[in-house]
């Protein structure tokens, strides 16, 4: 969520800003009236609502002197007056609330404002790519997609995941099931035994507190599952951002704590709302998957330096498991909700000849924490701030198992099992074959 006082400020930037991520001027502008509106109907309500209050006292001041001096009449006139001032504010404590809910739902629904260094654009096509890493080989006549492989027949299915639950879901059996498991337990010793981060176990259902805080609600409730519980609902996570990053709701952390790093493993759930159509062949793109996540936790001066440090880690996985990949900046349009900066980092695919993303590093600034209230108290200093959360897929599983089938598959069919990955295959050196 963005700051009031920011926007009242500066109306015009905000504006630009909504043209930058893709909004028509005249959308930009009208919602920033709008928004600016709210905010003033608001202060104007409170400021009759405090000359209310304030006269209410001086009233019941003067009342004990009236009666001290023995002038009930003025008692009475009093007394009458601060009743009327008592229905008054209790009619207008009830409005102050309505207008409280409009403001906050018009801040609900602003994106987080690019940083200035991000690059402008529409889409993907304008995302800007800053390195590559990792020789992309020429792409042989037989490499095939990961749901064609040979080797794999019988351990990737999709018609008995079908009958179980729809489409979009997958069975992994055998040795392509311990496969994508030593994948989730390798990055996971990576991030925490060299990367610095504590490994936590959370919960796979949130409350919509949770999801509003790191900006799923209410922008993409249609992109979530729910179910049910004790006269309300809980959330599937769509990813553990959501409960790692609440960790710090509604606390202030010494400064001196700071950064915290927290990884989970987990799988995610996502009704993947808006993309019939898209990627519906094999497992690229599916409601239910397995993910290492990254999140940071930080102070306002240490969240860009955070952002960089936290790609690189993203990045590290790829590099042990020597796999072709590219890091692009996302552009304007292309960014997330609530994200400032978006790296994102690109696997290289020889079944589809192409890169397609694997992790998203966001930096988030105070967005987040403002939807929290998630501060920090600076040394030495009496006022909290708002702590600056980043998040990062480090990586996504099942793309990385899609990765690593693709590259180091073998024209017989079987798949060559990544050295990194062998001690936790019990020293199997190839599947499939």
């Amino acid at each position: 969520m963005l700051d009031i006082k920011w926007i009242r400020e500066n109306p015009d930037k905000l504006a630009e800003a909504l043209v930058r991520r893709g909004w028509s001027s005249g959308q930009a502008q009208s919602t920033v009236e709008e928004v600016v509106a709210r905010d003033e109907a608001r202060r104007a309500h409170l400021g009759k609502l405090q000359v209310k209050q304030e006269r209410r006292n001086a009233a019941s001041k003067e009342i004990g002197n009236a009666m001290r001096a023995g002038d009930s009449t003025r008692a009475e006139e009093l007394k009458l007056e601060v009743n009327e001032i008592k229905v008054f504010l209790s009619e207008a404590e009830a409005i102050e609330r309505t207008l409280d809910k409009a403001l906050e739902e018009a801040l609900a629904v602003l994106p987080n404002v690019p940083l200035d260094d991000v690059p402008e654009g529409r889409d993907e096509s304008d995302n800007v790519e800053l390195r590559k890493v990792g020789r992309v080989p020429v792409r042989p006549n037989w490499a095939k997609e990961h749901f064609e492989i040979a080797g794999l027949a019988g351990l990737m299915d999709f018609e008995r995941a079908a009958r179980l639950s729809g489409a979009r879901f997958t069975v992994l059996k055998g040795q392509l099931a311990r496969l994508e498991r030593a994948l989730g337990q390798f990055m996971l010793d990576l991030h925490t035994t060299e990367h610095g981060y504590t490994e936590v176990q959370v919960p796979l259902l949130v409350r919509d507190d949770a999801l509003y805080g790191t900006g799923q609600l209410p922008k993409f409730e249609e992109d979530l599952f729910f179910t049910p519980h004790a006269g309300a609902r809980l959330g599937l996570i769509p990813t553990s951002e959501v409960p790692l990053t609440n960790l710090v709701r509604e606390e202030i952390t010494a400064a001196e704590k700071l950064p915290l790093r927290f990884t989970a493993l987990t799988p995610c759930f996502r009704s993947e709302a808006g993309s019939a159509g898209r990627d519906t062949r094999g497992m690229l793109r599916q409601h239910q998957f397995y993910k290492v996540e990254l999140v940071s936790i930080t102070d306002a001066e240490s969240s860009q330096a955070e952002h960089e440090r936290m790609t690189g880690c993203s990045e590290a996985v790829l590099k042990r498991l020597g796999l072709p990949f590219r890091t692009v900046v996302l552009c304007t349009g292309d960014m997330g909700f609530g994200a400032q900066k978006t790296h994102d980092i690109e696997v290289w695919l020889p079944g589809q000849n192409a890169y397609r993303e694997i992790s998203s590093c966001s930096v988030c600034g105070d967005f987040q924490a403002r939807r929290m209230d998630a501060r920090y108290r600076p040394a030495g200093e009496k006022q909290t701030r708002f702590v600056h959360t980043l998040n990062g897929s480090g990586v996504a599983v099942g793309r990385a198992l899609i990765a690593v089938l693709e590259n180091y598959q073998n024209e017989d069919g079987s798949v060559t099992v990544p050295e990194v990955l062998r001690p936790y295959m019990g020293g199997l050196e190839r599947i499939g074959a």
